[in-house]
């Protein structure tokens, strides 16, 4: 037996308590209590060493203590609880008092302030006092809300970081060319005002409040960086050719808007096209690539092949043009736009998604490798999606999703129409 001493009471230890009684009267698996605690230990107060000790008190548990109308309660001795954490006596002591402080235990002092315990043959604990885990099986449902919370909110945290690190990097991307370029404009400015952003991001793990914050000061700025370097690049088009007005350049922006509202779905216009049912592959699923709903897709007959402009020709194994591609993924779209002007045929889409891969963390040689088993224009396009994905938080690692199209295509497999038909029936819907 072990003395206790006494301890001053404090509203922490008298919810403990009442948490005790409350635990009581559920039956709650032992390792449900556990896990369920470890998952929000951080977020509520916990740190590694408390959650140590609730380790080497939970195994004297056993797990007829967990049932209803009964308390698992621990009397071990503070000589033998010191041996077992490495803690010493004033160690063991606070850490003991903060999982009570929490909610996670009770103390269950004796008349005499000492630990002591009995069980029966059948092993249920006929009296005991010492330390009371009865408060984690009373907690259970709310630290598994909790900790649903917690997950929402580290998603959300993952997404908005993920923004701001592409809009960071278009800003960056966009001085640097306009600085090249020679461009009028307030660069040296906007290059000031953009250092100063990035000495704001947060070190350390941020709120999403913070983050969203964050992230509307980047895309505030972004905009107006666009805005500046499509009115200079305007300009100097206007020099160079005095022949083309500033309309016309307006319009064929404005051709290829993927951001423009489209009231009816996308028809490719071919002849003589023989439907065709595609299935999903299992290997999409094990290489991380979210798999499309069947599409009846378009298959042009080899007499056609010759047939259509530039642009609009087809790409290699896949039945879509560079107008849909773009109207399929409008993030995309719209960086693709802001970098390269009007894109006309499946050279200018293949030299912009080479170089908006590395905004995304596509490197070289994953894009070498896209490229050889698609084909050029067959890799741009898969680029355009992966961007477009990335970009709107549908997928965490755009180099991993870009190699799992990569391995599929490599086997036959891959059916990227379907992805783009199916983000154009999204949009129509």
């Amino acid at each position: 037996m072990t003395q206790t001493g006494w301890r001053k009471p404090t509203p922490g230890l008298g919810v403990a308590e009442q948490l005790a009684q409350a635990g009581e009267r559920k039956s709650i698996p032992k390792h449900e209590a556990f896990v369920a605690v470890k998952r929000v230990g951080a977020y509520i107060g916990l740190k590694a060493s408390d959650l140590m000790l609730l380790d080497t008190l939970g195994a004297f548990t056993q797990p007829q203590d967990w049932e209803e109308r009964r308390r698992p309660i621990v009397w071990a001795s503070n000589a033998y609880l010191m041996e077992q954490t490495g803690f010493s006596l004033s160690a063991l002591k606070r850490h003991a008092r903060r999982l009570a402080e929490v909610g996670v235990i009770a103390f269950k002092d004796s008349p005499n302030g000492k630990r002591w315990g009995r069980r029966n043959p059948d092993g249920h604990i006929i009296e005991a006092y010492g330390f009371d885990l009865s408060p984690m099986a009373a907690r259970v449902e709310e630290f598994t809300e909790l900790y649903g919370h917690i997950q929402a909110e580290r998603a959300l945290c993952q997404r908005l970081k993920r923004q701001i690190t592409v809009a960071r990097r278009m800003i960056r991307a966009r001085i640097e060319a306009a600085l090249q370029a020679d461009l009028s404009g307030a660069w040296a400015r906007y290059l000031e005002r953009f250092e100063g952003l990035l000495s704001r991001l947060p070190r350390a793990n941020a709120a999403s409040e913070t983050l969203e914050q964050i992230l509307s000061w980047f895309t505030e700025l972004q905009q107006r960086v666009e805005q500046a370097y499509l009115k200079a690049v305007r300009a100097d088009e206007v020099v160079e050719n005095p022949a083309t007005t500033e309309v016309q350049v307006t319009e064929k922006i404005q051709e290829m808007n993927p951001k423009e509202v489209i009231s009816e779905p996308h028809i490719l216009i071919t002849k003589q096209l023989d439907p065709v049912i595609s299935s999903c592959s299992e290997k999409e699923q094990a290489a991380g690539v979210a798999p499309e709903r069947p599409t009846v897709v378009p298959v042009e007959r080899p007499e056609q092949k010759e047939q259509g402009t530039e642009a609009t020709k087809l790409a290699r194994g896949v039945a879509v043009d560079v107008a849909t591609v773009m109207q399929a993924c409008p993030e995309f779209a719209f960086w693709a736009r802001n970098m390269g002007g009007y894109l006309r045929d499946w050279g200018d889409l293949y030299r912009i998604a080479g170089d908006l891969k590395k905004i995304i963390g596509i490197s070289d040689h994953a894009w070498l490798a896209a490229q050889e088993a698609m084909g050029k224009q067959m890799a741009a396009a898969a680029m355009a999606l992966v961007f477009d994905k990335h970009a709107k938080g549908e997928i965490a690692s755009a180099g991993g999703y870009l190699r799992g199209m990569t391995e599929k295509a490599g086997a036959g497999e891959l059916h990227l129409e379907r992805s783009f038909y199916g983000r154009l029936s999204g949009q129509a819907a």
